[in-house]
C-alpha cells in the first residue's frame, strides 16, 4: 500500500510534467520558446512542440496581418495650407526574433507606438514636400504609396512588415475653412473669367471667318452670274441680229408685239400716244402698216 501510494503522486506529476511540456501552435500564430529570457526557439509552422516544464516557456504573437490607426496630425504643406491628416496602416510581424530583441516584454503595444512614430514622421515628410491640391486629388494613393515605403525600412529594423498605409481623412481645420474657401472660390472666379474671354475671343474668330468666307462666296457667285447673264445676252443679241437678217419684217412684228407684251400689262403707268403713232402700226386693221 506504502509503494502504490508513493507511485500515485509521482505518476500524477510525471503526467503533468509531460502535459506542460507540450504546447501547439496553431496557423494565427507565432511562437517563442524563452529560457530565462533568452530565446531558444523560434516556431512560425503550425504544429505540435515541446519545451522544457518550469524552465522554458512559450510567449505567443498574432501572425495575421494587423491594424492600426494613426492619431490625426496637422501637416503643413509646400503651398502653407494647413492640413489635418488621418490615415491608418497594416502590418504584420515578419521576424519574430528580432521583433522580441527589439521591443522585449512590452510586445505589441510598444511595437504599435513606434510604428506610429514612425508613419507620422514619414506623413510629414511626404506630405510636406508636395501642395495641397496634389493631396487632395486623386494622387493621394501614389503618397500614401510613399509613406508606406519609407516607412518599411525603418519597421524591419523592428521584425515588422509594412504592408499597406492608407490615407483616410484630409481635411483643412475649421480655423482655416473660411478662408480657404474664399481663395478656393476666388481662384476659381478667376478661372472662369478667362475661359469666358478665350471663348468670346475664339467665337469673334469663327465669325470673322464666316463673314470672310460668306463675301467671298457672294462676290464669287454675283462675278459667276454677270459672266453667265453677259454670255446670255450676247447669245440673243447674235440671234436677234441673226432674226433681222432672215426677215425684217418678220423682226420687226415680233419686237413689236414684245413691245406691246410689256407695255400693255397691267398696273404700268399710263401712256399718252397720239393715235396714228407708230406704236400701234400692228393694232390697226388688217392691211399693211402705215
Amino acid at each position: 500500500m506504502n509503494r502504490a501510494a508513493l507511485f500515485l503522486p509521482i505518476a500524477v506529476l510525471a503526467i503533468a510534467a509531460a502535459l506542460s511540456s507540450i504546447f501547439i501552435v496553431d496557423e494565427r500564430e507565432k511562437a517563442l520558446v524563452l529560457q530565462f529570457g533568452q530565446i531558444k526557439a523560434v516556431h512560425e509552422q503550425p504544429g505540435l512542440y515541446f519545451k522544457i516544464p518550469l524552465i522554458q516557456e512559450v510567449v505567443r504573437y498574432d501572425d495575421r496581418i494587423l491594424g492600426l490607426d494613426v492619431d490625426p496630425l496637422e501637416i503643413t504643406p509646400l503651398d502653407d495650407r494647413r492640413l489635418v491628416v488621418d490615415a491608418f496602416a497594416r502590418y504584420r510581424i515578419a521576424d519574430l526574433r528580432r521583433f522580441r530583441q527589439a521591443v522585449g516584454a512590452s510586445g505589441l503595444s510598444l511595437a504599435e507606438r513606434r510604428i506610429d512614430t514612425i508613419l507620422r514622421a514619414q506623413t510629414r515628410e511626404v506630405l510636406g514636400s508636395v501642395t495641397s491640391s496634389e493631396i487632395l486629388s486623386a494622387d493621394r494613393a501614389l503618397l500614401a504609396a510613399q509613406i508606406r515605403d519609407r516607412s518599411r525600412s525603418e519597421a524591419s529594423a523592428l521584425g515588422i512588415e509594412v504592408i499597406d498605409v492608407r490615407l483616410k481623412r484630409t481635411d483643412l481645420p475649421e480655423q482655416n475653412l473660411d478662408a480657404t474657401f474664399a481663395r478656393m472660390r476666388a481662384e476659381r472666379e478667376r478661372e472662369a473669367a478667362d475661359e469666358i474671354a478665350r471663348g468670346n475671343e475664339a467665337a469673334q474668330r469663327v465669325r470673322a471667318q464666316a463673314d470672310r468666307t460668306k463675301v467671298e462666296l457672294v462676290s464669287d457667285a454675283q462675278r459667276q452670274a454677270e459672266i453667265i447673264r453677259g454670255e446670255a445676252d450676247a447669245r440673243r443679241n447674235a440671234i436677234f441680229a441673226q432674226a433681222y437678217g432672215a426677215d425684217r419684217d418678220f423682226f420687226e412684228f415680233y419686237r413689236s408685239l414684245q413691245a406691246y407684251r410689256q407695255a400693255l400689262l397691267a398696273g404700268n403707268s399710263t401712256m399718252i400716244l397720239a393715235p396714228d403713232s407708230e406704236f400701234f402700226n400692228y393694232l390697226k386693221s388688217a392691211g399693211q402698216p402705215e
